[in-house]
């Protein structure tokens, strides 16, 4: 970006040629980029100037709370920008819930119809739901306009809707996504229950966090029940510690396991977390989730926040940097995942997180991590199956003894 800057100063003729690469990809990290964006579309709209926002192709918004974006800013930009291909909306928009105070332009229908004009090209679609309304009341008209490109679309509400999602999905309009591949959902097991009857033929990866842990609920099952059979990959974004306490909090208990391994065939990759709860009804057992104890087809398991365990393990015994037992329970969990019976088809096992990657293969790793990994590196070559970095990279014995010689520490 720093290159694309310095050459817009070169001269007029070159700011005018640097206008397409400065504005096709816009990333706001906080709202008073926002708002400079803003003005400066609409002063040269006043002064009747080629827009800059004809340039804007992808429209990035991630910022902290406390810095959200201003309604009537981001709608100024989405009005001066028709050839949107990627929008992103992650929770970076402020918007009241009181509606008297609201513009009409920036109400939830008006700020998801803007996307949907007649040169709509859509092909990547992140979207957040401010409304206590439930999310297809608004989003449904917008994706029977752009559905044509729409290659993936990811879907987050910051509220529970109290509508019966069996009432909601029979009075919800249907809709067809044909050329849809991936579905991220952070959603409620209303939106489910509605998403169940939508058509996505080429749906192929799903990424579930459910805002109300309805994993048990009905709107759950309708939609794997419909769409499981297509599935490639799934990731479950809770972690199974969170999704046991709450079965454990509830009254009465679910006593029906929930079938997701009937409901997905042909799954081949799996996406987990590494804070996987002890199964005290079965002590020599971990899951790599509660909800897929295991799975015939299964041939890829990756595994989130390896970092984030490793530390907190790690900080139960601070002083003894050379005793791996901290990780006893992570590493029996991973061995888990290679009991044949439960994985019979796997092959690989990857570690999603860059700063494990970091912790692994830094320049001075502690002794019980690398012992950790060779341990690990061990179980899976007794089982013929690759452990991999969070590139894709296989680790090996090799890179492990290079590292300990290298911080002093033989492995």
């Amino acid at each position: 970006m720093k290159i694309k800057q310095d050459l817009s100063l070169v001269s007029k003729a070159w700011n005018r040629y640097m206008q397409e690469y400065l504005y096709e990809f816009v990333w706001i990290s906080k709202a008073s980029q926002a708002k400079s964006l803003a003005l400066t579309l609409l002063t040269q709209f006043i002064q009747a100037k080629p827009s800059s926002g004809h340039y804007i192709r992808r429209l990035h918004m991630e910022t902290p709370v406390l810095m959200r974006c201003a309604t009537d800013d981001i709608r100024t930009i989405l009005d001066y920008a028709p050839h949107l291909v990627i929008y992103s909306d992650h929770h970076s928009v402020r918007c009241t819930r009181y509606s008297e105070f609201i513009d009409m332009r920036c109400s939830p229908e008006q700020m998801v119809s803007v996307l949907a004009n007649s040169n709509s090209k859509l092909r990547r679609l992140s979207l957040t739901n401010y409304s206590d309304d439930p999310f297809p009341k608004h989003v449904s008209p917008l994706l029977r306009r752009t559905a044509a490109n729409l290659e993936y679309l990811e879907l987050s509400s910051s509220s529970i809707p109290l509508v019966s999602g069996h009432l909601f999905a029979s009075k919800s309009p249907i809709v067809s996504l044909p050329v849809l591949q991936s579905l991220k959902l952070t959603l409620d097991n209303t939106t489910f229950a509605v998403l169940a009857a939508w058509d996505m033929p080429k749906l192929r990866n799903v990424s579930v966090v459910s805002s109300d842990f309805g994993y048990a609920g009905p709107g759950f099952a309708y939609f794997f029940a419909a769409h499981g059979k297509k599935l490639h990959q799934l990731e479950l974004g809770h972690s199974s510690s969170l999704v046991v306490e709450h079965y454990l909090s509830l009254r009465p208990r679910p006593i029906q396991q929930i079938p997701l391994a009937e409901w997905c065939p042909n799954l081949k990759e799996f996406i987990c977390s590494a804070d996987a709860e002890w199964n005290w009804q079965n002590p020599d057992w971990i899951a790599p989730h509660v909800l897929l104890p295991g799975h015939k087809s299964l041939e890829f398991i990756g595994i989130r926040d390896i970092d984030k365990r490793l530390m907190d393990d790690a900080s139960a015994f601070p002083a003894d940097v050379e005793d791996d037992a901290p990780f006893f329970p992570l590493a029996e969990q991973i061995s888990s995942l290679l009991f044949n019976d439960a994985f019979p088809s796997l092959r690989y096992i990857r570690d999603l997180s860059r700063a494990s990657h970091s912790m692994r293969g830094g320049q001075r790793p502690e002794t019980r991590i690398l012992k950790f990994w060779a341990k690990i590196l061990a179980r899976c070559g007794e089982r013929q199956v690759w452990l991999e970095d969070f590139r894709g990279v296989n680790v090996t014995v090799r890179d492990l003894k290079r590292v300990g010689l290298g911080a002093g520490c033989l492995v």
